[in-house]
């Protein structure tokens, strides 16, 4: 990584046991597990660690936040919020995680080290019912959502290349003993 590239950090959030309340953190590992990034880009799963992801957040220059948002539009639609709509995004309830997001951008603020920050959401179609799976249509969308994320991940300055072969799932892990 060169001296004068953006230190990209995409961070899929959500809460995997309620359905589509995991969209963010699913669409991270997807990305993962098809893509491979330059030196610049960290893909990572947030999760619900809310403002324990200080560190990391400050530790880059660009925040891409991939995430379920209430948007009021019908399930599967995807969100671009940046800038003030961000910050009323969050304020207003919109994203399925903004207390803690709100707290970590703040104490951000306060350190004066913010990065620049984007949200990418989608509307969820079930984040109430107890399931790994994504709803049919949350799966159905899920490669638009990431494209959304491709294309910020190269405005930013970073690149990306399909893996030829693709990871594996994550989704098949091995029972806990």
């Amino acid at each position: 990584m060169t001296t004068e590239q953006k230190r990209i950090l995409v961070l899929g959030v959500g809460n995997i046991l309620f359905t589509d309340e995991g969209i963010g953190v699913r669409a991270a590992e997807e990305l993962e597990r098809l893509y491979e990034f330059s030196d610049n880009v960290t893909v990572m799963d947030g999760g619900t660690l809310g403002t324990r992801l200080m560190d990391p957040i400050l530790n880059c220059d660009m925040l891409v936040v991939v995430d379920a948002v209430l948007g009021d539009g019908p399930a599967g639609s995807i969100y671009r919020l940046t800038g003030e709509d961000l910050r009323k995004s969050l304020a207003f309830k919109d994203s399925m995680h903004q207390t803690d997001l709100v707290d970590t951008l703040i104490m951000c603020e306060i350190v004066g080290t913010r990065p620049e920050a984007v949200i990418i959401g989608m509307e969820p179609h079930d984040y109430h019912t107890m399931a790994l799976e994504l709803s049919p249509v949350s799966k159905e969308r899920q490669e638009a959502l990431m494209g959304f994320v491709l294309e910020e991940i190269v405005k930013a300055g970073g690149t990306f290349a399909k893996r030829a072969v693709p990871g594996p799932l994550t989704q098949e892990r091995e029972p806990c003993a």
